[in-house]
Parts: C-alpha cells; sequence; structure tokens
C-alpha cells in the first residue's frame, strides 16, 4: 500500500474519533496493568463487569498481595483461565514490591519481567499511560493490519515492526486503538461491515461483504 493511502486511512480514523482510548476501565496504572493482563483470551466488556468491586479493594500491588490468590479469584472468576491469571496476578505483585518499589516500571524491557506480561501488553501499558508510540498487536490489529493492506505478515511482531515502518510518526500514538476499534465494530473476524467502512475505497480485501449480508 502506497504511503498516501496509508496516510489517507489513519486521516479518516482521526476525523472519526480523534482521541481514542482502550476500553478497559481503571483508576490508575497499576489496575490497568492488571486489567490488561486480565483481558488476555477475554472481552474488556468481560475484564470491566468483573474488576470494578476488585479494584476498590485492590489498588495497588500491596493491597492485592495482601488481597491474596485465592480471594482475588472470588473477583476474576468469570474472566476466562481466571486461576493462571490469579496467579501471575499476584506474581507481578509481589515483584513490582520487591524490585521496583511498588510502582509499574516506565521501560519495556521491565514491564516484560512482570509476571503475565508480554510484549503486546507492555506496549499497551506504555502507550495508554505514558503515550509512547507504541503498536500493540492484539487479533483485531493484525487481522485488520493484514485484511486491509497495510501490511503482509504472519506474526505479531512481524505485523508490529511492518506497521512501526509504515504508519505515518503523526499517527503512531493512536493508531492501534484505532485499529482495534475499527476490527472490533467494522472489520469483524467473520463477517466484515464493508458497506458501512468507512476505509473501504482504500481497502485491500478482495472479498468485501456486500449489502445484503452486512451484521
Amino acid at each position: 500500500m502506497k504511503k498516501a493511502q496509508i496516510d489517507a486511512i489513519f486521516t479518516r480514523f482521526s476525523a472519526a474519533e480523534p482521541h481514542p482510548v482502550t476500553e478497559l476501565k481503571a483508576p490508575n496504572g497499576f489496575t490497568l496493568l492488571v486489567a490488561i493482563v486480565l483481558s488476555a483470551q477475554a472481552t474488556d466488556v468481560g475484564v470491566n463487569k468483573a474488576t470494578p468491586a476488585l479494584f476498590k479493594l485492590a489498588d495497588t500491588p500491596q493491597k492485592m498481595l495482601a488481597l491474596g490468590e485465592a480471594k482475588l479469584k472470588t473477583y476474576i472468576k468469570t474472566i476466562g483461565i481466571f486461576n493462571t491469571k490469579a496467579a501471575n496476578v499476584i506474581a507481578l505483585s509481589q515483584r513490582l514490591v520487591e524490585h521496583y518499589n511498588g510502582e509499574v516500571p516506565h521501560i519495556r524491557e521491565d514491564l516484560q519481567t512482570l509476571p503475565g506480561v508480554g510484549r503486546k501488553t507492555a506496549n499497551v501499558w506504555l502507550n495508554c499511560v505514558l503515550g509512547q508510540p507504541t503498536i500493540a498487536v492484539d487479533t483485531h490489529v493484525f487481522r485488520v493490519a493484514n485484511r486491509v493492506g497495510l501490511c503482509k505478515t504472519t506474526t505479531p511482531d512481524a505485523t508490529e515492526l511492518a506497521l512501526e515502518k509504515a504508519i505515518p510518526d503523526k499517527w503512531k500514538t493512536h493508531a492501534h486503538h484505532w485499529l482495534i476499534l475499527h476490527g472490533r465494530y467494522t472489520c469483524k473476524a467473520r463477517v466484515p461491515n464493508c458497506p458501512e467502512c468507512l476505509i473501504r475505497d482504500l481497502c485491500q480485501y478482495k472479498d468485501k461483504t456486500p449489502a445484503d449480508k452486512k451484521r
């Protein structure tokens, strides 16, 4: 895809949603990190339903440790693979207390030393909390980027690198939010809503959904 086309895509995304933000609800940087960890293989809606009561009791690593793994599970049991996630949340809280004075580190490599925190989670946190122009590649971003024609890649890491090269710097801060929202509400996995897509004429997807099959 040509640079002018890529710029046009993000110009339209920006016009439609100038200031996109994560749909995860959290009162501070620590709780947002926990929410992101919990959202793996789960929906933001599901996480947002489970976490308000939890975050009222445990909004710091110290309070999360005091709550304990068994009690934590009772708050997040509606979220997929909650046993593993509970163990990770307690372990990452312990590491934050022992190695970072209870503060979430601001360096990606340090973030990735925390249990349950991979590159995508680190990128989301750095972008949402610090405003860094990181591109977090989840299933929506991977699908949309390759379907639309922003890149042709086979792995999340390759997609991240390709998008970093392709997307103009002025759009990078919000780029992954726009792609997530587009994938979540328009460019859906099974039946993309091509008839109402605001970048339909720029999209290189060959099998666009006809008007009579939109969902």
